[in-house]
Protein backbone atom coordinates (compact mmCIF):
# COMPACT_ATOMS: atom_id res chain seq x y z
CA UNK A 1 0.00 0.00 0.00
CA UNK A 2 1.30 3.51 -0.63
CA UNK A 3 1.85 6.09 1.52
CA UNK A 4 0.52 8.90 -1.03
CA UNK A 5 0.65 9.58 -4.65
CA UNK A 6 3.59 11.42 -5.91
CA UNK A 7 4.26 13.35 -9.44
CA UNK A 8 7.99 13.81 -10.30
CA UNK A 9 8.73 15.95 -13.24
CA UNK A 10 12.22 15.97 -14.21
CA UNK A 11 14.19 16.45 -17.25
CA UNK A 12 16.87 14.17 -16.68
CA UNK A 13 16.42 10.90 -17.09
CA UNK A 14 19.21 9.83 -13.85
CA UNK A 15 17.99 12.05 -11.47
CA UNK A 16 14.50 11.05 -12.58
CA UNK A 17 15.48 7.56 -11.92
CA UNK A 18 17.15 8.08 -8.93
CA UNK A 19 14.58 9.87 -7.46
CA UNK A 20 11.75 8.03 -8.28
CA UNK A 21 13.97 4.69 -6.78
CA UNK A 22 13.92 6.84 -3.57
CA UNK A 23 10.45 7.44 -3.22
CA UNK A 24 9.09 4.28 -4.55
CA UNK A 25 11.62 2.82 -2.03
CA UNK A 26 10.03 4.88 0.78
CA UNK A 27 6.63 3.34 0.22
CA UNK A 28 5.20 6.52 -2.09
CA UNK A 29 3.48 5.80 -5.19
CA UNK A 30 5.39 7.77 -8.07
CA UNK A 31 4.45 9.01 -11.52
CA UNK A 32 6.84 10.52 -13.29
CA UNK A 33 7.00 13.16 -16.33
CA UNK A 34 9.93 14.38 -18.34
CA UNK A 35 8.57 17.39 -19.48
CA UNK A 36 6.35 20.20 -18.06
CA UNK A 37 3.66 19.60 -20.86
CA UNK A 38 3.36 15.80 -19.82
CA UNK A 39 2.95 16.89 -16.45
CA UNK A 40 0.36 18.84 -17.01
CA UNK A 41 -1.18 16.34 -18.98
CA UNK A 42 -1.12 13.90 -15.59
CA UNK A 43 -2.21 16.72 -13.61
CA UNK A 44 -5.14 16.79 -14.95
CA UNK A 45 -5.86 13.05 -15.49
CA UNK A 46 -5.08 12.12 -11.71
CA UNK A 47 -4.66 13.58 -7.92
CA UNK A 48 -1.71 14.01 -6.14
CA UNK A 49 -0.70 14.71 -2.33
CA UNK A 50 2.77 16.19 -3.66
CA UNK A 51 4.35 17.79 -7.03
CA UNK A 52 8.11 18.16 -7.54
CA UNK A 53 9.29 19.47 -10.55
CA UNK A 54 13.04 20.26 -11.71
CA UNK A 55 13.87 23.82 -11.81
CA UNK A 56 15.98 23.41 -15.25
CA UNK A 57 13.49 23.12 -18.54
CA UNK A 58 15.50 25.24 -21.02
CA UNK A 59 13.37 28.04 -20.19
CA UNK A 60 13.90 29.09 -16.41
CA UNK A 61 9.87 29.52 -15.54
CA UNK A 62 9.05 26.36 -16.89
CA UNK A 63 9.38 23.99 -13.43
CA UNK A 64 7.43 27.03 -11.39
CA UNK A 65 4.75 26.94 -14.38
CA UNK A 66 3.87 23.36 -13.53
CA UNK A 67 3.64 23.96 -10.06
CA UNK A 68 1.60 27.09 -10.45
CA UNK A 69 -0.48 25.18 -12.16
CA UNK A 70 -0.85 22.41 -9.73
CA UNK A 71 -1.27 24.67 -7.10
CA UNK A 72 -4.66 25.55 -8.61
CA UNK A 73 -5.61 22.38 -8.72
CA UNK A 74 -9.11 21.65 -6.31
CA UNK A 75 -6.90 19.03 -4.89
CA UNK A 76 -4.33 21.19 -3.18
CA UNK A 77 -1.59 18.85 -3.47
CA UNK A 78 1.64 19.95 -1.87
CA UNK A 79 4.48 21.36 -4.58
CA UNK A 80 7.83 21.95 -4.68
CA UNK A 81 11.03 22.47 -6.60
CA UNK A 82 13.90 20.01 -6.98
CA UNK A 83 17.33 20.79 -8.24
CA UNK A 84 20.82 19.15 -7.61
CA UNK A 85 22.65 22.93 -7.56
CA UNK A 86 22.69 23.40 -3.86
CA UNK A 87 23.10 21.12 -1.23
CA UNK A 88 20.75 22.24 1.46
CA UNK A 89 17.12 22.24 2.29
CA UNK A 90 15.29 25.30 2.03
CA UNK A 91 12.20 26.59 4.00
CA UNK A 92 11.11 30.25 2.30
CA UNK A 93 8.58 31.43 5.32
CA UNK A 94 7.51 34.40 3.20
CA UNK A 95 6.01 32.20 0.90
CA UNK A 96 5.24 28.91 2.76
CA UNK A 97 7.32 27.33 -0.47
CA UNK A 98 9.50 24.64 0.04
CA UNK A 99 13.04 24.32 -2.05
CA UNK A 100 14.22 20.51 -1.77
CA UNK A 101 17.84 20.00 -2.98
CA UNK A 102 18.43 16.84 -4.64
CA UNK A 103 22.47 16.48 -3.76
CA UNK A 104 24.56 13.52 -2.98
CA UNK A 105 24.80 15.03 0.69
CA UNK A 106 20.78 15.22 1.78
CA UNK A 107 19.16 12.22 0.01
CA UNK A 108 19.27 10.13 2.72
CA UNK A 109 17.01 13.14 4.25
CA UNK A 110 14.27 13.20 1.06
CA UNK A 111 11.52 11.05 2.20
CA UNK A 112 11.93 12.84 5.77
CA UNK A 113 11.61 16.07 3.81
CA UNK A 114 9.02 14.63 1.46
CA UNK A 115 6.68 13.28 4.46
CA UNK A 116 7.24 17.06 6.20
CA UNK A 117 5.96 18.20 3.11
CA UNK A 118 2.81 15.98 2.34
CA UNK A 119 1.59 16.26 6.03
CA UNK A 120 2.43 20.32 6.06
CA UNK A 121 -0.30 20.32 3.01
CA UNK A 122 -2.49 17.97 4.64
CA UNK A 123 -3.03 19.85 7.36
CA UNK A 124 -3.90 23.25 5.26
CA UNK A 125 -5.93 21.80 2.45
CA UNK A 126 -9.48 21.87 4.32
CA UNK A 127 -9.00 25.82 4.68
CA UNK A 128 -10.68 27.82 2.67
CA UNK A 129 -8.84 29.62 0.04
CA UNK A 130 -7.62 33.59 0.58
CA UNK A 131 -9.94 35.48 -1.75
CA UNK A 132 -8.07 37.81 -4.07
CA UNK A 133 -8.35 41.45 -3.90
Amino acid sequence: MALARVLLVHGDLAQRLALQTILQAGGYSVDVAATPAEALAKLDEGKYELVLSDTEFGSRPAGRNVLAYARVKDYRPATALVTSYEPEFKYRTARRRYQLSIHTENLASLLSDVAELIGLRASRRYRPLRPAY
